[in-house]
C-alpha cells in the first residue's frame, strides 16, 4: 500500500505542473497590427445556462429575455458529457475586441407593457430569477467570467458566474450583491443587474518565445472579472455613471423599459502569471481549500493507520490459527477441530438468490473499472476543469465498453455457483442495473422537460445513449460472458458436504444486520470529508480539481473496504456462520447507506433548495449516485473475501 501512496503523491505533484494536455493557447492582437493568421483580433464573449443554489432547474440563456446573439453567430459543439449535465454554450450579443476598451457600449433596450400577457410573463421570469439567486455563466477564452468579492476574514473569493439580480423583501432581508451596496434599499424590490464592467487581464509573453512576435501589441488572456451595476439608463452624456438604479418593483403597475450596457477595460499583467497557471486565482480563492488539504492528509494518516493494524491482526491470528490446524496429527479426534476449520464443508455452498449477486457482482466490476481509469487520467490533467465535459464524457464511454469485464466476471462466478440459466444471467447483467440507473434518469428528464430546463437532455441525446447501450455495451457483455463460459469452473479448495450443516446460535455481534451495518463504518470514515467538496462541487458550482487526492482517497476506500470486509468475514467463520457469500457484498456494500444519510445531512444542513420538483431532482440524482457507490463498494469487499476465504482453504489439511 505504502509504495501505492508514494506513487500517487508524486503523480498529484507532477500533474499540476501542467494545465491540460492537447489544449492549445490563442494569441489575441489589436486590429491591423498583424496577419489573421497569426493571431485574433475578437474575443468571443459566449453564455452558458443559468442555474442557483436554491434550484436545481437550471435554464438556458435565452429562457430568459436578454439580449440575444444574431442568428448567424458562431456555434458552439458541446460533447456528450456537457449535453447530459445541461451546459448550453451559446453566442452572446456582447463585442470585444482585443486592447480595445469600451465605455457604456448599449447591448439592447427591452421594454414591458402593463396591457401584454407576454410581457408580463418575461418579467415575472426575471423576478423569479433574481428571487432565486440564478447566476449567469460566461465564458471567454474557456476561461470563466468571475465576480470576486470579499467574504469574512478579509479574504477574496472569485466565484465562476454573477447574479442576474437580487431582491429586499419586505423584512429588509438582502442577497448577495444587494448587502454590498446601501443604494439597493428599498422593500419588495428587485435590482436587476443590467450592466457590467468588464476587466480583461492578459499578459504579453515577456519571457517566452511567443512574446517577441508581438512586440507588446498582442497577448493571451488571463483572467475575466466582472463587476456588477444596476443602472436605470438616460439620455444623458454620461449613462452609466447616474446614481439611479434599475429598480423593479413587485407589483407590474407602470410600463417598464430596461437597456442592457457593459464596459471592458483591457489590463497588462503586472504580475508573473504564466498562461498555464491562470485557473490558480480562481482554485486558490475557494473557501476552505486550507482545511481541504489537512482534512485529506489527516484522514489518509488515521485511515491508513487503522487499516495497517487490521492486517496486522488477520495476519497473525490466521497465522496461528492454520499453524494450529496443520500440526493435529491424523488420528485425533475431529472434537479437537474448533473455529473457521469446521465449516470446510459447507463453506463453497452456493448463494441462495446466486444469479442476483454474480450480476451485481458484474455490474460492479464494471463501475470499479470505469472510476479507477477515469480517476488515472483526471490526475493526468486530461480531464481537468478547462476541458468542459470531459470528465462525463471518459465516464460514459468507458461504461459502455467495459460491458465485456462485467459479462466475463458475472458468468464465471455464475458457472461456479452451478447456475444452468445462462441466457437469462447475461441478460440481467446487461440490463439490470444500466436499466435502474436510466429509469431514474429518464424519470427526473420528464421533469426536467415539464419545467423548459437546459438540464433536460434532448431527444436525440437520449437515443444515442440507448444506441450506445444497446449497440455496443449489450454485445460486448454477451462477448464477456462467452468467454467466461468458455472458461474452467472455479474449483473450490475442499469439497463440499450433500447435508448442510447447522449454524449454532450467534451472539449479537456475529448477527447478520449488525454486521453489516459496522462494516460501512470504517470506509465511509475514510472518505466523508471529501465527500462534502464533491457534493459542493456539484450543487454549490464550485470548480473541483483534486483529482490527485481523489484518486488516493480512492485507493484508501479499496483498502478499507477490503480489509474490514475479510475481518468480519474471518468473524463470522469462527462463529461457525458459513454464509459469507451475500453479507460480504452487503458489509462495504453499507458504505452507500451511510453516503445517502450524509446526502440528506447536507441537504438540510448546506443548501437551501426550494420547491417540491427541485427536492425530487435532488434525491433523485442522489439515489443514483448512490446505487452505483453501492455497487461499487459491494463488489470490492465481495472480491477480497473471495479470496481470502478461498486463500485460508487452500492452505490448511482437510481430511
Amino acid at each position: 500500500m505504502y509504495p501505492v501512496v508514494v506513487a500517487v503523491l508524486v503523480l498529484v505533484v507532477s500533474a499540476q505542473g501542467f494545465y491540460l494536455p492537447g489544449l492549445a493557447p490563442v494569441n489575441y492582437c489589436q486590429k491591423g497590427m498583424f496577419e489573421e493568421s497569426k493571431c485574433q483580433t475578437a474575443v468571443p464573449l459566449f453564455v452558458n445556462r443559468l442555474n442557483s443554489e436554491e434550484s436545481i432547474i437550471p435554464y438556458e440563456y435565452s429562457h430568459f429575455d436578454f439580449c440575444q446573439a444574431d442568428d448567424n453567430s458562431e456555434m458552439v459543439v458541446e460533447n456528450l458529457g456537457q449535453v447530459v449535465f445541461g451546459e448550453r454554450i451559446k453566442s452572446s450579443p456582447y463585442t470585444l475586441e482585443f486592447m480595445k476598451d469600451q465605455k457604456c457600449a448599449k447591448v439592447c433596450t427591452k421594454s414591458y407593457k402593463t396591457s401584454s400577457k407576454e410581457d408580463k410573463k418575461k418579467l415575472n421570469d426575471l423576478k423569479r430569477a433574481m428571487n432565486l439567486n440564478y447566476y449567469h455563466h460566461w465564458i471567454v477564452d474557456n476561461m470563466p467570467v468571475t465576480w470576486c468579492y470579499v467574504v469574512d476574514g478579509g479574504n477574496v473569493f472569485c466565484a465562476t458566474g454573477h447574479p442576474v439580480g437580487c431582491f429586499v423583501d419586505a423584512t429588509f432581508r438582502r442577497k448577495d450583491a444587494c448587502v454590498m451596496d446601501p443604494k439597493y434599499k428599498e422593500r419588495n424590490t428587485y435590482y436587476l443587474f443590467n450592466h457590467v464592467d468588464l476587466n480583461v487581464t492578459y499578459h504579453t509573453g515577456d519571457g517566452e518565445n511567443w512574446g517577441t512576435t508581438f512586440s507588446g501589441a498582442g497577448g493571451r488572456i488571463l483572467s475575466v472579472r466582472v463587476m456588477l451595476k444596476s443602472i436605470k439608463h438616460n439620455q444623458g452624456k454620461e449613462p452609466c455613471d447616474t446614481p439611479e438604479v434599475m429598480a423593479i418593483p413587485s407589483d407590474f403597475k407602470e410600463d417598464l423599459s430596461i437597456t442592457y450596457s457593459y464596459s471592458v477595460t483591457f489590463t497588462k499583467s503586472n504580475a508573473d502569471i504564466r498562461w498555464s497557471s491562470r485557473w490558480d486565482y480562481i482554485l486558490d480563492s475557494m473557501p476552505h481549500t486550507n482545511i481541504q488539504w489537512f482534512s485529506i492528509l489527516n484522514s489518509l494518516v488515521i485511515v491508513l493507520f487503522l487499516s495497517g493494524m487490521v492486517a496486522m491482526i488477520i495476519l497473525r491470528t490466521l497465522h496461528k490459527d492454520i499453524a494450529r490446524y496443520n500440526q493435529i496429527d491424523a488420528g485425533e479426534d475431529a472434537h479437537e477441530e474448533y473455529g473457521w476449520k469446521l465449516v470446510y464443508g459447507d463453506v463453497f455452498r452456493p448463494p441462495r438468490r446466486g444469479m442476483l449477486l454474480s450480476v451485481l457482482v458484474g455490474s460492479g466490476t464494471q463501475v470499479f473499472i470505469m472510476t479507477l481509469i477515469t480517476l488515472f487520467f483526471a490526475c493526468l490533467g486530461f480531464l481537468s476543469p478547462a476541458n468542459r465535459g470531459a470528465l462525463m464524457t471518459c465516464a460514459m464511454v468507458l461504461y459502455v465498453c467495459l460491458g465485456f469485464p462485467a459479462g466475463y466476471v458475472a458468468a464465471r462466478l455464475y458457472k461456479s455457483f452451478g447456475g444452468e440459466k445462462w441466457k437469462s444471467n447475461v441478460l440481467l447483467t446487461s440490463m439490470l442495473c444500466p436499466g435502474v440507473v436510466f429509469a431514474l434518469f429518464f424519470i427526473m428528464n420528464l421533469m426536467l422537460w415539464h419545467k423548459d430546463s437546459s438540464a433536460a437532455v434532448p431527444f436525440t441525446t437520449l437515443l444515442a445513449l440507448l444506441s450506445l447501450w444497446f449497440l455496443v455495451s449489450v454485445p460486448l457483455t454477451f462477448v464477456g460472458a462467452f468467454f467466461g463460459y468458455r472458461k474452467r469452473c472455479l474449483e473450490n479448495p475442499v469439497r463440499t458436504n450433500q447435508i448442510p450443516r447447522q449454524i449454532p446460535e450467534q451472539s449479537v455481534y456475529t448477527k447478520p444486520l449488525p454486521g453489516i451495518i459496522m462494516g460501512g463504518v470504517l470506509p465511509f470514515g475514510g472518505i466523508f470529508i471529501q465527500l462534502f467538496f464533491i457534493l459542493n462541487s456539484i450543487w454549490s458550482s464550485q470548480t473541483y480539481y483534486m483529482f490527485g487526492f481523489l484518486f488516493l482517497v480512492f485507493l484508501i476506500l479499496v483498502v478499507t473496504c477490503s480489509e474490514t470486509t475479510v475481518l468480519l468475514c474471518y468473524f463470522h467463520l469462527c462463529a461457525e456462520d458459513y454464509h459469507w457469500w451475500w453479507r460480504s457484498f452487503l458489509t462495504s456494500g453499507c458504505t452507500a447507506f451511510y453516503l445517502f444519510i450524509y446526502c440528506i445531512h447536507y441537504f438540510f444542513s448546506k443548501l437551501s433548495i426550494q420547491g417540491v420538483v427541485s427536492t425530487m431532482l435532488y434525491f433523485g440524482y442522489t439515489l443514483i449516485m448512490v446505487f452505483l457507490f453501492f455497487l461499487l463498494t459491494g463488489t470490492i469487499g465481495f472480491l477480497a473475501c473471495f479470496w481470502f476465504v478461498r486463500k485460508i482453504y487452500s492452505v490448511v489439511k482437510v481430511d
